[in-house]
């Protein structure tokens, strides 16, 4: 692991597994009505606070998606081999979570699946899947704006949980008090 590798385009880059990590979503929603689509975008409930803060988070994820777009796999290294095992996990809870919002009817919350262990599935293994993609390509630099990311990105999952609880009521007041937002006791 490097500070700050060195930037430049590779042909064995970061980009590859942002490839990868952006084709989930993608591919796995295309399959999804429009509704339920625009359900899981839909940030017309967050306070003006919130918006702030999701513009943030959105800042460090675009200077942590360049960081990694221009810095080489750090191939043969422990940390590579660690980090494409995390990533593919975290891919994989990824398209699970996806599976199990979009068979949700659209009036009730999202219970089952990986809905079952973490309140934010989806989040949660975005954050495993880019844990993998900033040890693949060894950056320090990269895992300190993920986490700077998230920690933004942490008041917009609560105005989630706001309008969710606002939309589902009681129903959703209980899962909340089973289940972790995140994983374990986060």
């Amino acid at each position: 692991m490097e500070f700050f590798p060195p930037l430049e385009f590779s042909i064995l880059g970061g980009w590859i597994l942002l490839i990868i990590e952006w084709s989930i979503p993608i591919l796995t929603l295309s399959l999804a009505p429009h509704e339920t689509r625009k359900k899981l975008l839909d940030r017309t409930h967050f306070s003006k606070k919130q918006k702030q803060f999701l513009i943030f988070s959105k800042l460090f994820s675009l200077i942590l998606l360049i960081l990694i777009f221009f810095t080489p796999l750090s191939l043969n290294s422990p940390e590579f081999y660690i980090g494409i095992i995390i990533f593919f996990v975290g891919s994989l809870i990824q398209i699970i979570a996806l599976i199990n919002f979009i068979k949700t009817p659209m009036d009730k919350p999202v219970t089952t699946g990986m809905y079952k262990i973490s309140r934010h599935p989806q989040d949660t293994s975005i954050f495993i899947s880019y844990i993998g993609i900033c040890l693949s390509i060894g950056s320090w630099v990269a895992l300190i704006l993920l986490f700077l990311g998230h920690i933004f990105k942490h008041y917009s999952v609560l105005a989630e949980e706001e309008a969710c609880a606002e939309l589902y009521g009681e129903i959703y007041e209980e899962y909340r008090k089973k289940i972790p937002r995140y994983l374990l006791f986060f």
